[in-house]
């Protein structure tokens, strides 16, 4: 089974870093992503134990992110809820050209090896 995403967008706000219970460091960024004309998509991203420039991020930056969706459950006000997130693996400043380059040819190398997979059965 394959789940993996690569997302280029825009931070609609800033970076919010929460340190969980377990000692580990949480980035939480809200992506605006937009496919041709059509309106724009806002996607919820979390990236765990991101570098130290990571929680510099501000509104505005032109990212690309690869990694995986989730769906999480919780309890909150005694109702459970859920949230549907990609959880990044990578986050590169699309700035960056070579870096967001790698991390896309990277993500198209394994697309091509699970498309072979599946045609292999």
């Amino acid at each position: 089974m394959l789940n993996y995403v690569v997302l280029h967008g825009t931070l609609t706000r800033s970076a919010r870093a929460q340190v969980l219970a377990s000692e580990a460091v949480l980035l939480r960024l809200e992506l605006r992503t937009r496919t041709g004309d059509g309106p724009a998509d806002s996607v919820p991203v979390v990236w765990f134990d991101p570098p130290a420039w990571g929680p510099s991020l501000e509104a505005d930056a032109d990212l690309v992110v690869v990694g995986r969706v989730r769906r999480r459950f919780f309890s909150a006000g005694g109702a459970t809820q859920s949230r549907t997130e990609v959880v990044a693996d990578r986050v590169v400043r699309a700035g960056s050209r070579r870096r967001a380059a790698r991390a896309l040819v990277e993500a198209a190398v394994s697309l091509e090896a699970a498309a072979v997979a599946v045609e292999q059965g």
